[in-house]
């Protein structure tokens, strides 16, 4: 199991120490620990491996950052999740501090040359770890099967064609599977079994009695050996343009968001494909307005079909509906009609068309509307601003 010790407690810093405070500490308590000054104790020995293997975690803000997290570091590499320092720790390797100049200052008073240090990169802990930890090589990554990427595209539909709900065709870039080698990105025959990992994808080095789990140099860790396509180069997915039937179904808002499964990227290895998602842009209408599932309009009237009441035919999205329209009706008023508005298929519902009334004037173009319009202010000589002035 993972082991889960309070490095912080270890080295006798807060959770909120910076990474100086972190190495002052370490620094301190290696001097006092290292087994150099303290031969044939077991007890510095084993708190010198503690402070050191603390300092290795706490000083790598990848590792500290992990650590933090779930209360203890470990490598995805290592079986069973273990601490990759074993119970050793990284003080086998002093946790990245040189003390062979401490060493020969208090064994020789000072100003002594360093003994027995080895040249850097020589093998043991130093290549292990610049594998394992980043370094200067890299762990690669394993090559398995690798879902398709998802595409996004946006598609732009006219008014009725959210209403009614349409089918378009559409041309999209994606890769597909290459025809050459069937997607495998192979060559001629069928790929082998990689020799060096027996197929399993992992190798296994030793340092000591410390073992590591990496990917097989070979085949990168895939498990196989192959000649890549010439057409493909080994991928197995070749660029192209695809015709993709999408259904725009029925009273479809603009934004809504349309998955069309498969239709994405091709996978790896016989991975499946991603999917094709579709934001859909409607186009306005020249007068009917959407607001959810309702269908707005404004729709003008007389003054005597406002004054006296009529009955009024008024466009809705499936054709001609009758309006009631009541007497003294004023600019501004609205009415509602029953179920004339989008079909949500979703819901199953289906949303109203809301009028809004306009009260247009006529136009007092000759002398004998003009009279008769003076004739009527005289019957109703009342002001219809009173209210606002009592108001002000």
């Amino acid at each position: 199991m993972a082991q889960r010790t309070d490095y912080y407690g270890v080295l006798g810093v807060s959770r909120e120490a910076s990474v100086e405070d972190i190495r002052k500490a370490y620094r301190r308590l290696a001097r006092k620990y290292h087994p150099d000054l303290n031969p044939g104790d077991k007890a510095a020995e084993d708190k010198f491996k503690a402070v050191s293997e603390a300092n290795e975690i706490l000083g790598d803000e990848k590792k500290r950052k992990m650590y933090d997290q779930v209360g203890y570091y470990s490598e995805s590499g290592m079986p069973n999740g273990e601490n990759p320092f074993g119970q050793g720790g990284p003080g086998m390797g002093f946790g990245g501090f040189d003390f062979s100049d401490f060493l020969n200052q208090q064994q020789h008073g000072g100003g002594g040359r360093r003994r027995n240090t080895p040249p850097p990169n020589q093998g043991g802990f130093g290549n292990i770890f610049s594998q394992f930890f980043g370094g200067q090589q890299q762990r690669p990554e394993a090559q398995g099967p690798e879902k398709g990427a998802d595409l996004e595209y946006t598609l732009s539909i006219d008014f009725w064609q959210s209403i009614r709900g349409t089918q378009v065709r559409m041309n999209i870039s994606r890769q597909d599977l290459c025809s050459n080698c069937g997607g495998s990105g192979a060559a001629g025959a069928a790929a082998t079994t990689c020799t060096e990992c027996n197929g399993s994808g992992n190798v296994t080095q030793m340092a000591g009695a410390m073992r590591f789990t990496l990917s097989c140099p070979r085949c990168s860790g895939s498990g196989k050996m192959r000649n890549p396509c010439g057409v493909c180069r080994g991928d197995g997915r070749l660029a192209k343009m695809d015709f993709v039937d999408v259904r725009i179904p029925q009273g479809v808002a603009s934004g809504a968001r349309l998955r069309v499964a498969g239709k994405g990227n091709a996978g790896t290895m016989g991975a499946p494909a991603g999917d094709l998602y579709i934001t859909v842009r409607v186009e306005e209408h020249s007068f009917f307005r959407r607001e959810g599932d309702n269908i707005e309009i404004t729709v003008p009237i007389t003054v005597p079909e406002a004054a006296l009441g009529a009955k009024i035919e008024v466009p809705t999205i499936d054709g001609r509906a009758l309006l009631k329209v009541p007497m003294g009706t004023s600019s501004g008023q609205k009415f509602r009609l029953r179920e004339k508005g989008v079909s949500n298929a979703r819901k199953e519902t289906r949303g109203d068309q809301i009028v809004e009334i306009v009260v247009q004037p006529p136009k007092a173009n000759d002398e004998r509307t003009r009279e008769l319009l003076r004739e009527l202010a005289e019957l109703h000589p009342e002001d219809p601003r009173a209210e606002l002035w009592s108001k002000v």
